[in-house]
């Protein structure tokens, strides 16, 4: 029975480690909200943790020294308002040994710029930068981005439209 509280002692730590870690540090979601012009790691994100909140442009390189990778974050950085207008996470993934979880569900190979749509799907996959120009270009073709703009231009007392009952209760 010796060897049973070393191991129950090592169970718990591996238990109680993500735990600690995830109440120590807000996730990736939150961290966007507050700052939606910033560049962020993949870290332990998954794709499906910003579907219908974000449409994420995942850069892939095999270091940050890499010149495509320097062109892209110059691309993106021109753009960036026109970018966070349009709902975009930057995360930035420069470490092929990782295997972040979203590194192995797009398996790039080398350096690739993937942006993915509010629902989830892959909009757009290059092996070579974007510009800011092409990125806004492919956003704005994407049906949800379509279904934003029109939303948009909508009026809100348009003819005919008859305002919802609305009870109060205290």
């Amino acid at each position: 029975m010796t060897w049973f509280r070393p191991l129950a002692a090592l169970i718990a730590l591996f238990w109680a480690a993500p735990l600690v870690a995830a109440q120590e540090a807000p996730d990736l979601l939150s961290r966007w909200v507050e700052e939606p012009r910033a560049a962020y790691p993949v870290g332990e994100a998954e794709l499906e943790d910003f579907e219908f909140r974000a449409r994420p442009i995942v850069v892939f390189a095999d270091g940050p020294g890499d010149p495509q990778f320097e062109r892209q974050v110059a691309f993106l950085a021109e753009r960036i308002d026109e970018l966070t207008a349009r709902d975009v996470i930057v995360l930035i993934d420069t470490d092929p040994d990782a295997r972040s979880p979203i590194r192995r569900a797009l398996r790039p190979r080398g350096f690739a710029v993937i942006l993915i749509g509010k629902d989830g799907r892959i909009a757009q996959r290059k092996p070579a930068p974007f510009t800011g120009r092409e990125l806004i270009h492919a956003i704005d073709k994407l049906p949800l981005r379509q279904q934003e703009i029109r939303d948009a231009n909508r009026p809100f007392d348009r003819p005919g439209a008859q305002a919802m009952p609305f009870s109060r209760t205290e």
